[in-house]
Formats: C-alpha cells, structure tokens, sequence
C-alpha cells in the first residue's frame, strides 16, 4: 500500500488521513495546503488490526435502507464495524484509540468509498464533540452572509424547503443538503459550515456563515411559523444532531454546546407545504425578523 500523510481541514479543525487508498471527491475542498493549527485526530488505512476479542457496547437498530453499525470495547479501544445496508457485507472495521486521536481502519473491498467516508464522519464528530462542535442532519441556505438550518426527520422536506429558497429568493446559496458543522464558537456566536459530507446531494464546500435561524419543519396543510422557547429548541436540536451516548465524556461534550446554541440563537417551528409560500414565509420571519401574523 503507498504511503502518504494528507491533512483536510473542516470547519475550522484539521484532521490526516495516512495511506489514502483512493481519491475521494468530497474531500478535495477541504485539503489544506497548509496547517497552523493542531490536528485533531489521524486515520491510518491499514492491511489488518490487532486479533483482540471484545465485548458488543452498540449496535443500530436494523431498518430498511439505512447503514448498521456495530462498536465493540476491546482492550486498546473500541471497535467500529460497519455495512452499507441491512444484510450487505461489512464495509470497513475501525479500530479507534480511548482519546480518539487516531484510529486504523480496514477496508474489506466491499464498499470502500463508504467505508472510509463513515469512519471519517465519525471520527470528526468524536474528535470535536468536546470542542464546540455539533454534526447536524439538516439542509442549510445561505442568504446575505447569514446561514439558515432546516431539521426535521428524513422525508419532511428538508431539501425541498432548501429548493424553494433557491428558487424563489434571489441570493440564496446552498451550502450543504445533509450533514454540515455546527459550531459555538469562543465569543458564543454560532455558525454553520459545509463539510465533505451532504447525502445524495453532491455539495461539498469549504464555506462558512454566521447562523440567522434554526427552523424545525414540520408538514402540514397550511403555512404557519411561530419561534420556540428555549426547550423545545433543544430538543428539535438534539433530535438532529449526531450524538453517541454510550460515550459520556463526548455526550456530555454536545449537550453543552447545545444549551449554548440554544441559548444564543432563534429557532422556529415552521408548519408547511412544500409550495413558495412556505418558503418566502420563512425567510420573512427568519431574515426580516417579522413574526407571522396569523
């Protein structure tokens, strides 16, 4: 296997890949030509792992069209097993040191593209959970310097609110349809970058705004948006962000950056159909800060 050492930096954290088997698209924007901060983790690809037996901690709830994965405690760390869908051959085998900094990862020639993109997606949300850092499964805008986050559970209409936006508000950018970086940063402002991750959505850009709102859809036969208190922004912000609770030290790491976004920025529940309306509706109340009459 050729070796070679390639740092990335996404939302503003540096992390390496050693032993890059392959070109990955998605990564290509966020390559750093060079580094001034500290690197947050390193993945190594390698030929094997450690033979080490282990006890089964986690493992998702098999559905339909969704990746499973399993994570095993073994004694130099934790384990990761994945496969791309229910009953598919495992794609990749993790293994991943107790402070999260580096990890060696297997490939099984199955589904390497999604293996190494996994491995990846986790290891960034592990590394910065305690620094701020929040992996979000939302479509987000972005309109006159500002970010706009749309939640919701998958087939609400995330990415068909993001269009409507698009197409029916001048200036408006996509800036990722599926997982981008939620950060609190030092000065408790908050704000919204894209990653190399964004679904079935091919949009991967090193870009980066301050965070107008956050909206919760939810469908409905009329439109009608209305801001949330403090609870439930919470709570429809832990619904979307990626978190792993059998890991205390980082559950506890996201659960403060949370009380922290929701503390400092604006959420609405916005109830709609996937028509204009709902959409300029929006960004009248999100962006112009009036609140619908009705």
């Amino acid at each position: 296997m050729k070796s070679n050492l390639r740092t990335y930096r996404v939302a503003g954290f540096y992390f390496s890949v050693e032993n890059m088997p392959f070109e990955l698209n998605n990564l290509q924007p966020f390559l750093a030509q060079d580094c001034d901060g500290e690197i947050i983790f390193t993945l190594k690809v390698a030929d094997r792992l450690p033979d080490e037996e282990g006890e089964n901690i986690y493992k998702t709830i098999e559905k339909p069209g969704l990746p499973v994965f399993n994570v095993f405690k073994v004694p130099s760390g934790h384990l990761f097993e994945y496969q791309p869908l229910p009953g598919k051959p495992v794609a990749g085998r993790m293994l991943v040191a107790d402070d999260f900094r580096s990890a060696s990862l297997v490939l099984t020639g199955s589904a390497d593209q999604f293996g190494l993109n996994n491995s990846l997606m986790l290891l960034f949300s592990f590394a910065t959970a305690c620094r701020g850092a929040l992996e979000m499964h939302s479509s987000v805008v972005t309109k006159d310097g500002r970010g706009y986050l749309f939640l919701g559970k998958s087939g609400t209409g995330k990415s068909t609110h993001s269009q409507l936006w698009l197409n029916n508000i001048p200036g408006t950018e996509l800036l990722n349809d599926d997982n981008p970086i939620l950060r609190l940063m030092p000065d408790s402002t908050v704000r919204v970058y894209g990653s190399p991750w964004s679904g079935k959505t091919p949009c991967y850009k090193s870009k980066d705004a301050e965070v107008g709102a956050i909206v919760q859809l939810k469908q409905a036969p009329y439109n009608k948006i209305e801001r949330m208190s403090v609870i439930q922004s919470y709570i429809s912000l832990m619904e979307s962000a990626s978190s792993f609770r059998p890991f205390k030290a980082l559950a506890d790491g996201w659960h403060k950056t949370m009380e922290g976004v929701c503390g400092t920025t604006a959420f609405y529940l916005l109830e709609c159909l996937p028509d204009r309306d709902a959409a300029l509706l929006c960004y009248k109340t999100t962006v112009n800060g009036k609140q619908d009459p009705a």
